[in-house]
């Protein structure tokens, strides 16, 4: 190291951290150093962490957590970086960076049982589960990964059919918050498994999940492109199209900002779980009458494709604001409340995707995502909290809970939206066993 850079790297460091005392075997990256610039921020979020520990095995992963525990700042966990939420950085403290544990295993192709390292992209996993014909439904964004998500759900492409991510998951390894390596599953530290699917970035570091896939043909994949100037009456309909279409169909809706003089614009977004094409423009027939057609793209596919995104670094900037819902239906006065929030401009970005089916079929306290009773999960994003939040409280009334990776308001309040009281009882016990000192709390956080 020149005196130059040495100097660069003093002069960037943040108080409060021991860079002296970071262990030797661990890979570091400070401010000053080469290749900061594509750690320091998320898919959304900037960020200016004083360090970033990126440690390549489970050990790497505990010996990093107890040097992050004894330095005075805050820790933030990240896997693939992506999450809406924006809490997977911070400005001055330590990021805790899992993304080289990003292995993708099969270990039993009789049981399609396979490992996945929580920093391996959902995209990486589509392909390399596609030679076998087996998928994970796992989002709807193959960049995101799999940490994040498979910790708190997962509403994907095929959740309709095959329930949410983590109704798949049989098994995790962890680092617990004093450092011990545990495995969880329904045979052993069966209540932290159960925290673990839907609550999980409270508990642990995981470092390996191990998924039953399920097999998966060619799919049909439709984007529409439709006038949404009835908006109301298209949320409406849309929404009892998904309703009513069978199980094999799932889908989604992004509404922008209307633009001043055009019409409001949606795009719709379908998936059929066929190979055939009869079958495929019978079940999109339903949703593509829900608002006049401008234009439409339609293909038979491999589920792979669909997940398909570029590697690249992520660069976000500012600070996300997001909220999020469950929903059980679109009743016309949610369809009301959501075109008002929409025709206001104050939400830039506003999705409805489809849930239930499957998902539906789980118990609600079988997990700690207890939201099951929900047909669909909805998010919108403004450029102002003091704008966005009293247009989002106001349809407080109705939804029936939050999905927590991609809501950015922190009150309180927001815990009891997302798990009932039964179950958040049970979450606060699991906290007060296992991470009394709420070492995990850069997150949705629950308190021991």
């Amino acid at each position: 190291m020149t005196m130059d850079h040495a100097s660069t790297l003093r002069a960037g460091r943040h108080a409060g951290i021991d860079y002296d005392g970071v262990p030797a075997h661990l890979t570091a990256i400070e401010p000053g150093d080469v290749g900061y610039a594509h750690v320091r921020s998320t898919y959304l979020r900037g960020g200016s962490p004083g360090l970033v520990l990126r440690p390549g095995t489970p050990a790497e992963v505990a010996d990093a957590l107890a040097f992050a525990r004894a330095q005075p700042v805050k820790l933030s966990l990240r896997s693939g970086g992506h999450g809406i939420s924006g809490r997977s950085t911070n400005h001055g403290g330590i990021v805790l960076d899992v993304s080289r544990l990003n292995a993708i295993e099969v270990l039993d192709e009789r049981t399609r049982r396979v490992r996945l390292g929580p920093g391996a992209r959902w995209s990486d996993v589509a392909r390399a589960l596609a030679p076998y014909g087996w998928a994970l439904s796992s989002g709807d964004y193959g960049g995101v990964g799999v940490g994040g998500l498979a910790t708190a759900g997962g509403i994907g492409w095929l959740v309709r059919e095959h329930g949410l991510t983590i109704d798949h998951l049989r098994a995790v390894d962890m680092v617990l918050a004093e450092g011990s390596r545990v495995r969880a599953s329904d045979d052993e530290n069966a209540e932290l498994f159960w925290a673990v699917r839907g609550a999980g970035a409270n508990f642990g570091i995981v470092t390996a999940f191990e998924f039953e896939a399920y097999e998966v043909g060619e799919v049909g994949f439709a984007r529409f492109v439709v006038d949404a100037t009835d908006t109301a009456g298209f949320l409406g309909r849309w929404g009892a199209a998904i309703e009513a279409a069978p199980r094999d169909v799932t889908g989604s809706l992004v509404i922008g900002r209307p633009r001043p003089g055009q019409p409001v614009i949606a795009q719709v977004m379908t998936v059929v779980d066929a190979g055939d094409a009869e079958t495929v423009l019978s079940r999109l027939q339903p949703i593509a009458a829900a608002a006049p057609l401008l234009d439409h793209d339609i293909r038979i596919t491999p589920y792979a494709a669909i997940m398909h995104v570029p590697p690249g670094a992520h660069d976000g900037h500012g600070e996300p604001v997001a909220r999020s819902a469950l929903a059980d239906h679109l009743t016309p006065e949610l369809a009301e409340a959501a075109a008002r929030l929409i025709m206001s401009g104050e939400s830039y970005f506003f999705q409805i995707r489809a849930v239930g089916g499957a998902a539906s079929d789980i118990a609600p306290d079988a997990t700690a995502y207890a939201g099951r009773s929900a047909n669909f999960q909805l998010v919108a994003m403004g450029s102002s909290r003091a704008r966005l939040d009293p247009a989002w409280d106001a349809m407080r009334r109705h939804f029936s809970g939050i999905y927590i990776n991609f809501e950015t308001d922190l009150r309180p309040g927001r815990l009891h939206d997302a798990f009932p009281e039964d179950t958040l009882r049970r979450l606060r016990a699991l906290k007060r066993r296992h991470d009394p000192d709420n070492v995990f709390r850069d997150n949705f956080n629950i308190t021991p």
